[in-house]
Formats: C-alpha cells, sequence, structure tokens
C-alpha cells in the first residue's frame, strides 16, 4: 500500500528541520517548500559580523525578553518585518512576549546558530521549491540561493520584499502563494 504522502513548508528555521525530515523520509514528503531558511545555522556559516551581532541576541533576549518594555522585542520585530505597519509591528512585539519564555527564546536562538544539514542537500529526491526575500534583514539572501543550488534540481524563486515574515499586503506574498500552489499542484502524489 502506498504510504499518505504530504507537501511540507519549512519557514526560516524550519526550513532545515525540513530538509532533515525530507532526506530522512523520502517516501512520505511528496513536495518540498522552504521559504526564508538556510543550510547552516549563524554560528557555522555568518560571518564574524554576523556571528558577534547574534550572540549579542541572545544576551539581548535574556535580560529583556520578558520585560514590560517593548524596545527588546522591537529589534527582533523590525528584523522580521521590517516593512510592517505600526500596529503589525506591535503585534509581533506582544506575540513574541507572551509564546515564549525569555529563556526558551535564548536557547532557541542559540540552537538555531548551531543547525547544520548541508551533507543531507546532495541526497534529497524531494521536489523542491526554495523561496527567500530578496531584502530579508534577518537571513540573509544569499543564503537561500545556496540552499537551492545545493539540492538536486531544486527551484529557486526571488520574492520582492524586505519582510523575513511576509505580510498578507505583499505583493511577494500573494506570489509565494501563486509559486506554492502550482509547485504542489504540478505534480501528483507517487508511492
Amino acid at each position: 500500500a502506498c504510504p499518505r504522502r504530504f507537501a511540507l513548508l519549512g519557514i526560516s528555521a524550519g526550513a532545515a528541520l525540513s530538509v532533515a525530515y525530507a532526506a530522512r523520509h523520502p517516501d512520505r514528503v511528496s513536495h518540498l517548500i522552504l521559504y526564508g531558511g538556510r543550510h547552516k545555522g549563524w554560528r557555522l556559516y555568518g560571518t564574524a559580523e554576523e556571528r558577534e551581532r547574534r550572540a549579542a541576541m541572545v544576551s539581548l533576549i535574556r535580560t529583556g525578553w520578558g520585560q514590560d518594555i517593548p524596545a527588546f522585542r522591537q529589534l527582533f520585530s523590525s528584523l522580521f518585518i521590517p516593512d510592517g505597519t505600526r500596529e503589525q509591528m506591535d503585534w509581533y512585539n506582544e506575540l513574541q512576549r507572551r509564546t515564549v519564555s525569555p529563556e526558551n527564546a535564548a536557547r532557541l536562538h542559540e540552537e538555531n546558530g548551531k543547525v547544520d544539514v548541508s551533507g543531507l542537500l546532495a541526497g534529497l529526491v524531494t521536489p523542491t521549491l526554495v523561496m527567500h526575500a530578496s531584502g530579508d534583514a534577518l537571513v540573509p539572501f544569499e543564503c537561500g540561493r545556496t540552499l537551492a543550488i545545493g539540492i538536486p534540481g531544486a527551484r529557486f524563486v526571488s520574492l520582492d520584499s524586505r519582510n523575513h515574515i511576509l505580510m498578507s499586503h505583499e505583493t511577494a506574498f500573494q506570489r509565494f502563494l501563486e509559486e506554492m500552489r502550482r509547485f504542489v499542484g504540478s505534480g501528483e502524489a507517487q508511492c
């Protein structure tokens, strides 16, 4: 019997996790869609400047995340959605505070810096679509391009945005949806 197959979407740090899952379970994943990701964490792939900046961010998370002062979280909102409205920024600031503790947020950021799925890319057999915002301030555009180049047959799509998290009012968000629908609808699941 044919096992149930599904399309897997990996966004940001979830892209590397999705690559690892698809590599381990190629029989389960019909399509792999990666957005805003990288194959190596910031500690392994980033420039010395990026590593220093990210390490400072971990310290800021530990000391300021849980405070009722949104300025600490505003740094992250500005990286994730630099073109967001004031209302979207305020919402994202509050979302961060409510959804994860300072210690867990710091640990998550630290662990994401250590991820390395580069050894899995060449062996992926799942049809893959990689998309990345051209002006992404959080994960450099080149990381998305490098991710796509490492995966045999992957298609790369550049999206015209500065936001790491695409906003529904952006043209880039509409293109993201169109590309994803076209890609997933382009093939039939096979056993």
